[in-house]
């Protein structure tokens, strides 16, 4: 019997055409025997404020929580605004690591990537997002890391990756992903 592992999938962009929602849907048709993954939309997620959250977290934190907490991992497809990660994924971040000592990411095993135009991909944005797992407790799977750059010549008008050489390298991804789960998965 196969093992299964649930995946919730957050990409760090609003735009409905982004590379990275699609560098998503590609991961969920690629995705190993026995791993379901979930792409979680992060429109209703409000900016990270104290006071909103001293009264109480918002429905679409509240789901985004939830989703994390039921997830054995998280996938993150995160593009790279002026060399860093875009606010839309650190916020989801933010909201996810709180309260501290019970947040949704405690513990949790993460896998970044990330789909760009430019051609140095998602590296500084990828690596500016390692650096916030650090006070999470999460555990960001080190290696392989994927950084498709010249996303626009991978991908088709509809949003498909169209690239086979990024293809196969996502499908072996989400396998070291699922080997980075199954690490951390309670029996």
């Amino acid at each position: 019997m196969t093992e299964q592992f649930h995946i919730v999938a957050i990409a760090g962009s609003l735009r409905k055409a982004s590379y990275n929602r699609a560098l998503l849907r590609a991961a969920r048709e690629l995705a190993p025997e026995g791993m379901a993954i979930d792409i979680f939309d992060l429109d209703d997620v409000p900016l990270y404020n104290g006071d909103v959250e001293a009264e109480g977290d918002p429905e679409g934190v509240v789901r985004l929580k939830q989703a994390i907490r039921e997830a054995d991992g998280v996938l993150l497809a995160t593009p790279e605004y002026n060399h860093g990660v875009p606010g839309v994924m650190k916020n989801a971040v933010d909201w996810a690591s709180r309260p501290p000592k019970s947040a949704a990411l405690n513990g949790k095993p993460i896998a970044i990537m990330g789909a760009s135009p430019g051609i140095t991909g998602t590296a500084r944005g990828q690596s500016q997002l390692r650096q916030a797992f650090e006070f999470t407790n999460s555990f960001a799977m080190p290696q392989p890391e994927l950084l498709a750059f010249k996303a626009h010549e991978k991908f088709d008008e509809a949003g498909n990756l169209t690239d086979e050489t990024t293809r196969r390298f996502l499908a072996s991804f989400l396998t070291a992903f699922a080997d980075w789960v199954r690490r951390f998965k309670a029996d």
